[in-house]
């Protein structure tokens, strides 16, 4: 079936946006990748020496340096004290430990991504939940009651025919498919799933009152990222030039270049040392001192802090090492601002997740949970790393504990079955006779060990 001339209205309009945004879309991929073009000032580098443009990739720093503090933990139902099984059960089955770390790139990439949900014909009790690309989707957004009133994928293309062959057309109600014939736009299939709202959530990062578009992680350290690679490019042009000594001659002889033969000496081999050997009493030989190069150092070094000031990334991220390694105090306070802002991106894209997981439920089982009450755990963003989480939380439970074993389990992670293994394990050990005894003898020797008070 052909387009109607509501549905056409509607693609043009997401055509549109798709074509404003492919442009900055395409720019930010290409620094995340460190795929830019350098601009010069024209003539800071021939055309013939952009061999050596090279670019210090501080994008994919800044970036990554968030995305891998970000990982979801569990999900909580309204009236529930503990993570619902069932929830992260359905994003176990949508491999999304794994997709999340994309949609979360996504957003620090373009400023925005998307996830979309849908109806599982072949296991309705696990809903589709997949991450798409930005660079595929758009949203319009219906600003009164600030949610998406449709959105539109295009998708197809490829490198040698980039133009979109299939589309998919979200709607509050339905979820159409189409595929471009030589006609134009035909629908293949439809899901009249009668949600009532698209079933896609848009994440945005750094969104503004007013605004329905994020912005781009990068867009602080662009600026830098273009001087520094400039000065990089520049640096290897002297390195090759005025930064190696030149040598130089005086009272030489055409037959000073010359074999035993008379034959002329390939340049090379005259410039590397035979003139250098040359019995002409009249000759002088000197060298001029090279060019320094540390300018070019103390500009990077200078850039790279004002990464660090406009970021809030350490400057240990950015190449710049002490010799004597931090203390984990030092650590700490260094990535006080990093943390800061992680925690304050996955306080938003927490929200997002938790509707996620609500239009999850609503396909599940028919109803909507209550308003905005699902929450999102995340895991600690000041501890990205097991060994980290370890040892914060041995600190916490050890001496007088403030975190109980269980939760000690949760905050590193353990599934419910390792849990239970867990449990096992110490009733294993506490029923053990053997074990008991040695417990006993470790009280009995604390006991003597501390001396009794001595009186006044």
């Amino acid at each position: 079936m052909a387009l109607t001339p509501e549905i056409t209205a509607l693609f043009a309009k997401h055509e549109e946006l798709a074509t404003s945004l492919s442009g900055r879309d395409k720019e930010m991929l290409d620094f995340y990748k460190g795929l830019q073009k350098l601009r010069h000032m024209g003539l800071a580098v021939p055309p013939d020496l952009r061999d050596f443009e090279a670019v210090l990739n501080w994008c994919r720093v800044a970036v990554d340096s968030i995305a891998q503090r970000q990982k979801v933990k569990s999900f909580i139902l309204p009236g529930q004290a503990e993570a619902d099984n069932v929830l992260q059960e359905n994003w176990a089955a949508n491999n999304l430990d794994s997709e999340s770390a994309l949609l979360h790139k996504d957003v620090l990439i373009y400023g925005r991504g998307f996830v979309c949900v849908g109806t599982n014909e072949e296991d309705p009790e696990h809903p589709l939940v997949t991450v798409e690309s930005p660079r595929e989707l758009t949203a319009l957004v219906d600003a009164r009651y600030r949610r998406i009133s449709s959105a539109l994928r295009l998708y197809g293309g490829t490198a040698e025919a980039p133009e979109a062959t299939l589309a998919t057309l979200y709607l509050p109600d339905s979820t159409v498919w189409y595929a471009k014939g030589s006609d134009g736009w035909e629908e293949t299939d439809r899901d009249d799933h009668e949600l009532g709202r698209v079933p896609i959530v848009m994440f945005l990062n750094r969104r503004l009152t007013g605004e329905w578009s994020g912005e781009s992680e990068m867009t602080d350290v662009i600026p830098h990222v273009e001087i520094v690679s400039r000065q990089l490019t520049n640096m290897q042009v002297a390195g090759e030039t005025i930064a190696i000594p030149k040598r130089w001659a005086v009272g030489m002889s055409k037959g000073d270049f010359a074999d035993s033969a008379g034959e002329p000496l390939p340049v090379w081999q005259a410039y590397m040392g035979a003139i250098w050997a040359s019995g002409n009493k009249d000759a002088k030989f000197g060298q001029f001192d090279g060019a320094d190069l540390k300018n070019f150092h103390d500009t990077i070094a200078m850039e790279a802090a004002n990464v660090s000031s406009v970021t809030g990334l350490p400057l240990r991220y950015l190449g710049q090492n002490s010799v004597n390694p931090a203390a984990e105090g030092a650590i700490r306070a260094d990535e006080s601002r990093l943390v800061l802002n992680v925690e304050d991106k996955n306080s938003t894209i927490g929200d997002g997740w938790a509707w996620v997981q609500g239009i999850v439920e609503r396909f599940r089982t028919g109803q909507w949970p209550l308003a905005n009450q699902i929450k999102t755990e995340w895991f600690d963003p000041g501890t990205p790393t097991f060994a980290q989480k370890a040892d914060a939380l041995t600190k916490l439970h050890g001496g007088g504990p403030i975190l109980s074993r269980e939760g000690t389990w949760d905050e590193l992670g353990f599934s419910e079955p390792r849990k239970a293994k867990e449990r096992a394990y110490w009733d294993a050990e506490n029923s053990d006779p053997y074990l008991a005894s040695l417990a006993d003898k470790d009280v009995a020797a604390d006991a003597v060990a501390i001396p009794a008070p001595v009186g006044n």
